[in-house]
């Protein structure tokens, strides 16, 4: 499925089941249960959690910047040579890279920087920061389309946040859950728990497609009824 609909139903849908349950939905709950909807995404540098966080206009700032620095390393990098020119020849094949690898590239970097610089937020630098590396290099619905994504996610929010708030963690699961169980409706499917071949895959649509579309605005607009019915009927009554 698409990230925005992946981020409705998921969204709408968790915060549903919260609300049924009577939990409190505060801010930080609303806000993980949105980035777990599009997390196991993470793997494919397009997709829009990982476009919105490293955007494009980023992206063709850091090439600028690498062209101007291929540049200068070229002409008054003398002092170094060859290296000046082996070094220009490839910040210049770094600049010119396609922006989905690019991207790649600047996830490594960010992740590398977590867990040499973040010390302050230890151990959870170096956790993120390699998921962050891990997913990077990982195919697109790998690793995090499996159970065991799940697992790690839910692992990860509850000893960083049941202390604060229990309904978090709870909330993060579900709506990463979701995000799969969404994906096994298109022709694609999941392979839930690799290195086993089996996929989970009921074939209703192919992401992209003008009945993808339809198939995918049909759920959202079931989500937006049920989120109608939990909090503004009941209230109502």
């Amino acid at each position: 499925m698409m990230g925005k609909s992946h981020l409705v139903i998921s969204t709408g849908l968790t915060l549903s089941v919260l609300g049924m349950a009577d939990e409190k939905i505060t801010i930080p709950v609303a806000a993980v249960t949105a980035v777990s909807a599009l997390l196991p995404d993470i793997d494919e540098p397009n997709s829009l959690l990982v476009s919105r966080a490293i955007p494009t206009r980023f992206l063709r700032f850091i090439q600028t910047a690498l062209i101007g620095l291929g540049i200068f390393l070229y002409f008054y990098g003398h002092a170094y040579a060859p290296w000046n020119t082996v070094l220009a020849a490839l910040v210049g094949i770094v600049s010119f890279m396609p922006t989905r690898t690019l991207r790649n590239v600047v996830m490594v970097l960010i992740g590398a920087g977590l867990i040499l610089y973040g010390h302050a937020f230890i151990p959870w630098s170096y956790i993120v920061g390699s998921l962050i590396i891990l997913c990077a290099l990982l195919p697109h619905r790998g690793l995090t389309h499996t159970v065991y994504g799940v697992i790690g996610w839910g692992i990860l929010l509850y000893f960083s946040t049941a202390s604060y708030d229990h309904a978090i963690w709870i909330a993060g699961t579900l709506s990463y859950t979701l995000h799969l169980l969404a994906d096994s409706l298109t022709n694609h499917g999941i392979r839930p728990l690799p290195p086993f071949e089996w996929r989970l895959k009921l074939n209703l649509m192919s992401t992209g497609t003008r009945f993808g579309a339809f198939v995918e605005s049909g759920f959202m607009l079931l989500t937006f009824a049920v989120v109608y019915l939990v909090f503004f009927r009941h209230s109502a009554i």
